[in-house]
């Protein structure tokens, strides 16, 4: 049975601290009334019988409320703030998102999150099985075809990127080597008994971020936590260097390419308020003294070239890796950019990812995953990985037209809050909860439409308290949830597999009352996992 304990610190408002939990898994946490909190002052909290101010602080199994001396404590916010800066922890503003001459703090949590360490370790454990699917996704011709069939009839992006994924397999792939970076994503499902179990929401094939920024937000959690006297518990914050681990790969691929002087070229977006956590990555390559060049789709359709044997050229210099970090929404595309990404897809360059691996990312995809003998057809012999990743599938369902359809979106018509509608979309910000869905289903019930959508089952985590750090907003404390992301990267010349790693991780919170967004979005934050 779940277990509940209350601690009492005395008599008067804001004393109590509440621990709640999800069977063994605990989590503690504060009912806290503070006083006035605001962006330049200091973070603190009242006892009204004692006039001292603490700071009621959870973190795990409630280490770090343990023995808190009876004395002043105070949590500067600006304090925070400054050690986030110091380790790079950055973004353009919304303002100049384009100029690095004014830069603030990337949003983040004051406290790292607790984790479950079984739960934590199950997401690495999967993370190269999960890596060797998508790879095998990529390569399945027939595969592609039939799952994203009646989705390319009625969503126009699949269909424009599917059309040049056909056209490039006709045309015969001038690319030998490939390199996958994804992430994995997840959160902590608490199920009916009350016991966490890891679910995952999506795996991101094409321009998963904060692989930089999180390699350095560790250090700014340990930096508070010895502002607060837990240098113990500081210290056990787990090392965590994803954009080495990233460049790792991107570095592997340039040298399989076999070209000393062709460089590496970043896609990026028109607006880059996250370039700094690209340049951990870029400045990781640098210092294998890789070249470095940062383009856009508009800069290859006007400057990009093949030769006769369809090596890549941009402004004279050979391009022997091409890393996307755009091109998985429509809105990056014009006629224009379509042209550049098929010149990209045709070239012999090592695309990160090829456009077959980027629809191996497909919602649809994801969904047709999770029928019954679908990763034994495409991981033959692999018995172990298959149970694996299946343990962590939450429900998927087809809503293509048919009788299994139109049980399925009647079904999530009655309950709506059971489930969540997915869109062939990445980016976050995109999915449909509660009463939204419902609406939307009901309009397409009997249509086409649906099939570019499938259903999950709503992952419920148990939520837990922390401070929500963003510059120029009120400081409050928030209910949150956390996502936990693994990152993987993969090699892989001809046939021979020649790297696969999980290359480390990120975790992201944010409050409850947001359903769906991530960082990028301006709806989740920063965060580092406190195992227990």
């Amino acid at each position: 049975m779940p277990l509940e304990r209350t601690i009492s610190l005395g008599k008067g408002r804001g004393r109590e601290l509440r621990r709640e939990t999800c069977s063994t898994f605990a989590l503690e946490s504060a009912s806290i009334q503070h006083d006035e909190i605001c962006p330049t002052k200091s973070m603190k909290l009242l006892i009204p019988d004692t006039q001292t101010s603490h700071d009621l602080i959870s973190v795990g199994d409630g280490s770090i409320l343990k023995n808190v001396p009876c004395k002043p404590l105070l949590v500067p916010q600006q304090g925070d703030a400054d050690a986030a800066l110091l380790q790079g922890v950055l973004m353009r503003t919304e303002g100049e998102p384009n100029a690095s001459d004014v830069v603030n703090y990337a949003p983040f949590t004051l406290l790292p999150s607790a984790v479950p360490s079984a739960l934590f370790q199950q997401a690495y454990a999967v993370q190269q099985d999960f890596n060797l699917l998508v790879d095998a996704i990529s390569q399945n011709k027939e595969f592609l075809e039939h799952t994203l069939a009646s989705t390319i009839k009625v969503d126009d992006f699949t269909a424009r990127l599917f059309s040049i994924y056909m056209q490039v397999l006709e045309e015969g792939l001038a690319q030998s080597v490939f390199l996958g970076i994804n992430r994995s994503d997840y959160m902590f499902d608490c199920g009916v008994d009350g016991t966490p179990s890891l679910k995952q929401i999506e795996i991101n094939t094409i321009a998963a971020s904060f692989g930089g920024l999180t390699s350095r937000t560790a250090a700014v959690h340990g930096q508070v936590l010895k502002v607060l006297g837990k240098s113990e518990e500081a210290s056990r914050l787990l090392p965590n260097n994803p954009s080495k681990g990233l460049a790792l790969g991107i570095a592997k691929a340039w040298e399989l390419y076999g070209s000393q002087s062709a460089v590496v070229m970043f896609l990026v977006e028109e607006v880059q308020r996250n370039i700094f956590d690209q340049r951990c990555v870029e400045n990781e390559l640098w210092n294998r003294n890789i070249r470095v060049i940062r383009k856009r789709f508009r800069d290859v359709f006007e400057k990009g070239s093949l030769d006769d044997a369809k090596r890549l050229y941009m402004d004279g210099q050979e391009v022997a890796v091409v890393y996307y970090r755009e091109g998985y929404v429509p809105k990056n595309y014009d006629q224009q950019n379509w042209e550049a990404r098929l010149l990209l897809e045709r070239s012999r360059a090592v695309k990160c990812p090829d456009i077959a691996t980027q629809l191996a990312g497909t919602k649809k995809v994801q969904q047709e995953l999770s029928r019954p003998g679908t990763l034994e057809g495409l991981l033959p012999g692999r018995a172990e990985a298959v149970a694996r990743m299946r343990a962590t599938f939450a429900g998927l369902y087809s809503l293509d037209l048919g009788e299994e359809g139109d049980k399925i979106a009647a079904m999530a018509i009655a309950d709506p809050d059971r489930f969540v509608l997915k869109p062939q979309r990445e980016g976050g910000g995109n999915n449909l909860y509660g009463e939204e869905l419902r609406q939307v289903l009901e309009k397409i019930r009997d249509s086409p439409e649906r099939t570019s959508y499938i259903l999950m089952d709503k992952i419920k985590p148990q939520p837990a308290k922390n401070y929500l750090l963003r510059a120029h907003s009120p400081l409050q404390v928030s209910e949150c949830i956390s996502e936990l992301g693994i990152f993987g990267v993969y090699v892989r010349q001809g046939k021979e597999m020649v790297m696969n790693e999980a290359a480390g991780h990120l975790l992201r919170t944010k409050a409850i009352e947001h359903a769906d967004g991530g960082v990028a979005a301006g709806v989740a934050v920063l965060d580092t996992p406190y195992l227990v």
